[in-house]
């Protein structure tokens, strides 16, 4: 069986740029979660380098509850000519991770231990922009259960979620001393 040549048409380009995710993590200390996605959604500190990459908005905030948005654009295509499944399921954690995050005080923090993805219909750029929201179930002292609902830009369900997350306490960070010679 022979090869079958694609046409040739023009490459597609993309302009990601981030901020330092350090810079980021440091603004996040000594503030509660809340607080912190407050200030990411009014532009008081840069979003997270994988929300630029992906084109990711966050929405709205409450305690327990987060909603990010994210257009369905080709350039998050697999093969078969629709959105990735692991794009949707990044967009998933994320809001589940986050509506975690907004229960939480300062000093606290969260890791995703477990994800489980139902992809109910496919998303592919006539979808539209894309709104995932998510919501706590449980929020205990080490560990928290949310889960999600993606919709697409008709108000259609295309796919739910589940997590559980570990909750620990964040180390304490100190900044490197300064040596006398790194500064005159």
């Amino acid at each position: 069986m022979a090869a079958t040549s694609l046409p040739e048409t023009p490459p597609r380009e993309r302009r990601v740029t981030w901020a330092d995710p350090r810079a980021l993590a440091r603004a996040g200390q000594g503030r509660a979660g809340l607080d912190f996605l407050r200030a990411l959604i009014a532009g008081e500190v840069p979003p997270p380098p994988i929300v630029a990459l992906m084109g990711i908005t966050l929405s709205q905030v409450e305690p327990g509850r987060v909603t990010m948005r994210m257009p369905a654009g080709e350039y998050l295509y697999n093969p078969i000519g629709s959105v990735h499944g692991g794009a949707l399921a990044t967009l998933l954690d994320s809001v589940m991770g986050c509506a975690v995050h907004s229960t939480l005080p300062a000093g606290r923090g969260y890791t995703t231990l477990e994800i489980k993805v139902n992809y109910l219909r496919a998303v592919t750029e006539g979808s539209g922009c894309v709104t995932a929201t998510g919501r706590v179930v449980h929020a205990g002292r080490r560990q928290a259960v949310a889960e999600a609902s993606l919709t697409d830009e008709a108000g259609r369900l295309c796919a739910t979620a589940s997590t559980t997350c570990l909750v620990f306490d964040l180390p304490v960070r100190q900044d490197p001393p300064v040596r006398p010679e790194e500064h005159p």
